[in-house]
């Protein structure tokens, strides 16, 4: 085996650490058994030796040569340090074991130094803190014996006491070395020239620590006699730690371990934070916020004494129809647990998220001591405010006038002369077919409204809705004409809304016209103008040649004067629906009539199920305004969806209360929608012949509300007891990829009243053979709707009975036929024709006649009051005398609904 020293470190072996600059190291290789080494680093310290004028002197320690008996090192160094032979005659393994045990040698006398060292300094603060305390009770003893109060004299300074000398080295006497068997060569080891020389250890007086307590006196110090042995004896008492690198042998005694350094401690716990930085502990944690929070709640209660028990809080507790559990709880404040046993012990297992009814919960409220308030779910909606403003807050408004009457009399033209504006030009088919709301200003800088209803049947809830939101009905009708139903219609709407009625005859100028007719036919409705003694205002107008307009104005201001019409402006805005529609740029609009208060840009409102917040306010003209008084048409901008025309709006206080208004309202028309009625005997047999009627599904797409109602409502009147039509879908805007999709997987067509369909769901339609119809007037419509329906039933076959015949007689024909003796008694029995017998009026037979004889020839009809014989197809041979024949024919027709 190689003595080679290796300097590569082993791997899992730390280099050494070097902490004091007085240790010299070296190496040494230990062998070990089966082929394993080691390689030990060895520390050597230098002694401190004192001079002659007591300075350190280093030097290196001397190795006495191996004698009989240990001789004591001398106490002063020699002036050059001898070089110790190499060749010592020791092995690796006791040179390593003496110096390792010299360098315990050394560790120990320090160790003793510094216990000496801290034994005389707190001796000598325990003399001085008596002495002080000696001289201070001497003080007030004199100055308690002294007759009259003076000043006190200062003591006299006392000595302070020399300090110690420093301790004399530790006198370590050499070891006995053991002889080896083979002389090995000499180590030499040497110090560093550039190492310097240690400072001596000078002890320092520290300054004067109060103490509150004083301490007992600590025990004598042994002598240095007693030491010394002690501290070279190498005892189980003395505490021996190896330096860092060094083997431990087997043998060594534990380490004692040593006091703990708390702060270091604290200083090494945790990260460093901005908080631990800027704190005066340097690095102390910081009491949190919940713990300070607990404090100052500690503090309070301490106090303010022993904690009192907290009064119990009664509630007034809101419970609905339908609560649960947990909501219950929540509203009392109480612990949803406590409700649950609660309920347990009344024979109620029940969860948290259970729903309980309005009784339980009462039960629930009083058994916790709180006050139940019921309110039901129509609590949440909006009640019509119909309170009347005070008179000093009213202020006048412009009147609403309602232009209604029959179609194609001329209502549009009439209206746009009165505007100076042709509206009637871009009207479909000459018609109007929506209701539109218009502002007119006078030459007075007065105004009037005017809202414009269809005259057109389907119309009926439009013209509905304009008597029941207008001021005054302007019934026109025409002098070339007569009452026609939509007019009278419409008087029965004005009636109903108990309204004024002005009936302007139009159309004058015509050579045809006679409006005293007009008048006569009025009295039949109950209708008396004032020119025949009634209350009733008239005149006669020419909306082609614009005359009879500032009469008509005249009246309808003298009208409106005697109504004495008023509104408040300075409160939260109510009206009503005239027309909504689906833009495809500005998305849902709805065209109000402002009725009371001001509608403003940012108000939140709820109109029907719908709610929204005002983005723009357009008037008639097309202009965006601020705001709306009363009497006052605009589009609104902002809503959530299409409302229903006729649907009241409310300005409300915050959007919150809108959405939970208009979610209510939503569920409120579902659950109509889905609730069946209660069940009848009508009602049954209505059910079953819709069930055999055919149904013709339809979508409906139109441009307005509206016209979207009038078109549903027209749908449903053609239907008849064979064929109903069915409305899928209804809507408000253009047709969708959605609605070819539904028409597609019903087979149904699309119906889109001025609207047209997009690329993408014309593309959808192409491919899925989907029909789309598109219409523009509303007779158009419902005619192409009517042929499509009659052309789902097919054509129509009608009988016409020919002839009739008893049967007197019945022949054998053939082998297995028989014939039957026939006398005519009405019509032509034809051979051509569909024949069928009937025995007590039951049909026993129905087909066709195979052959028809007069005596012994072949005859194509006989007629009345003759006789004949006939045989039937099918080898029919079920005759009897006294059965009856039919002869008929069948013309098929097309159907008309």
């Amino acid at each position: 085996m190689s003595d080679t020293d290796n300097d590569k470190p082993k791997l899992g072996m730390r280099a050494p650490l070097g902490l004091k600059r007085t240790v010299e190291t070296g190496k040494v290789k230990q062998s070990f058994s089966h082929g394993r080494s080691n390689t030990v680093v060895v520390e050597v310290k230098r002694r401190r030796v004192l001079g002659p004028n007591g300075a350190p002197t280093d030097a290196p320690v001397q190795e006495a040569a191996p004698a009989p008996a240990p001789a004591p090192v001398a106490p002063m160094p020699s002036p050059a340090p001898a070089a110790r032979p190499l060749n010592d005659g020791l092995t690796a393994q006791e040179r390593q074991a003496k110096l390792l045990r010299e360098a315990d040698e050394q560790r120990m006398a320090a160790l003793e130094d510094a216990r000496r060292r801290d034994e005389r300094l707190a001796r000598e603060a325990s003399e001085e803190e008596r002495r002080r305390s000696a001289e201070r009770a001497e003080a007030e003893a004199a100055a308690a014996a002294a007759p009259q109060p003076g000043p006190t004299p200062a003591p006299a300074p006392v000595a302070q006491p020399a300090p110690a000398p420093a301790p004399a080295p530790v006198q370590t006497p050499a070891p006995t070395p053991t002889p080896a068997p083979a002389p090995a060569a000499p180590i030499e080891l040497r110090a560093d020239p550039n190492r310097p020389a240690p400072r001596r250890f000078t002890p320092v007086q520290r300054p004067e620590i109060p103490k509150p307590v004083e301490k007992p006196a600590p025990a004598p110090a042994p002598t240095a006699a007693a030491a010394q042995p002690a501290a070279s004896s190498g005892g189980a008492s003395a505490p021996r730690s190896l330096p860092s690198g060094v083997a431990t042998p087997r043998n060594a005694v534990p380490a004692r371990p040593q006091q703990r350094d708390r702060k270091g401690d604290e200083r090494r716990g945790g990260k460093l934070t901005v908080n631990r930085a800027l704190s005066d502990d340097g690095g102390a944690r910081a009491r949190s916020l919940a713990a300070l929070k607990r404090a100052r709640e500690k503090e309070k209660r301490g106090f303010g004494g022993p904690r009192e028990a907290q009064a119990k809080q009664v509630r007034d507790v809101q419970v609905p129809e339908a609560i649960t559990v947990q909501e219950l709880a929540n509203r009392m404040a109480e612990k949803g647990a406590d409700l649950v046993k609660t309920l347990f012990k009344m024979g109620m297992p029940v969860t948290m998220t259970q729903t309980i009814d309005q009784d339980t919960a009462e039960l629930l409220v009083t058994e916790f001591g709180h006050n139940i308030v019921r309110v039901s779910d129509s609590d949440v909606d909006l009640a019509l405010d119909t309170s009347e403003d005070s008179a000093d807050t009213l202020k006048p408004r412009a009147p609403v006038v309602t232009i209604m009457g029959h179609v194609d009399h001329g209502k549009t033209s009439l209206l746009d002369a009165l505007r100076g504006t042709d509206v009637v030009k871009g009207e479909a088919g000459g018609i109007t077919q929506h209701i539109g709301a218009y502002q007119v200003t006078l030459k007075d800088k007065s105004q009037i409204t005017f809202l414009d209803t269809p005259g057109h049947e389907a119309f009926t809830e439009m013209r509905a809705r304009g008597a029941n939101v207008t001021d005054i009905v302007v019934l026109v009708a025409a002098a070339d004409d007569n009452l026609m139903p939509q007019t009278i219609e419409a008087i029965n709407h004005t009636k109903a809304a108990g309204v004024p009625m002005i009936v302007a005859i139009n159309k004058v100028d015509k050579p045809e016209a006679n409006p005293q007719r007009i008048r006569e036919r009025l009295l039949e409705h109950e209708v008396v103008v004032e020119e025949m003694g009634g209350d009733t205002q008239n005149v006669e107008v020419s909306a082609l040649k614009k005359t009879g307009l500032d009469e008509l104005v005249e009246k309808i201001q003298i009208q409106a004067e005697l109504l004495e019409l008023a509104a408040n402006p300075d409160r939260p805005a109510e009206g009503s629906v005239i027309e909504a529609k689906l833009d495809k740029g500005r998305g849902p609009v709805a065209t109000v009539l402002v009725q009371r208060g001001t509608l403003k840009v940012g108000d939140v409102f709820v109109v029907g199920a719908e709610s929204g917040k005002v983005r723009a306010l357009v008037d008639d003209k097309g202009r965006q305004i601020k705001q709306a008084g009363p009497s006052t048409p605009v589009e609104v901008l902002g809503l959530s969806g299409v409302p229903s025309a006729g649907d009241p709006l409310q300005v409300v206080e915050n959007e919150a209360r809108a959405r939970e208004v208009a979610e209510y309202r939503a569920g409120v028309i579902q659950q109509k929608r889905t609730t069946n009625a209660p069940a009848s005997l009508e009602s049954m047999f209505s059910a079953l012949k819709a069930n055999q009627a055919i149904e013709y599904p339809l979508v409906v797409k139109a441009d307005t509300q509206g016209s979207v109602e009038a078109i549903v409502a027209s749908i449903n009147k053609i239907s008849t007891d064979l064929i109903r039509a069915r409305v899928l879908h209804s809507g408000v805007g253009g047709i969708t990829e959605s609605d070819v999709t539904l028409a597609a997987a019903s087979g149904a067509p699309i119906i889109g009243f001025h609207v047209r369909a997009n690329a993408k769901a014309r593309e959808i339609a192409e491919r899925g053979k989907v029909a789309l119809k598109y219409y523009d007037v509303i007779y158009d419509l419902l005619d192409e709707i009517r042929a499509g329906m009659a052309g789902e039933l097919g054509p129509e076959a009608f009988e016409t009975v020919v002839g009739r015949a008893e049967i007197r007689e019945v022949f054998s024909a053939g082998k297995h036929g028989k014939a039957a003796g026939l006398l005519v008694t009405e019509g032509v029995i034809r051979k051509a024709l569909k024949a069928r017998i009937t025995r007590n009026d039951v049909i026993i037979y129905n087909g066709e006649i195979a052959s028809l004889r007069r005596f012994k020839d072949d005859v194509a009809e006989v007629r009345a009051g003759l006789e004949c014989g006939v045989t039937f197809t099918q080898n029919f041979t079920d005759i009897k005398a006294g059965d009856y024949l039919e002869t008929f024919e069948v013309e098929m027709r097309e159907r008309t609904l």
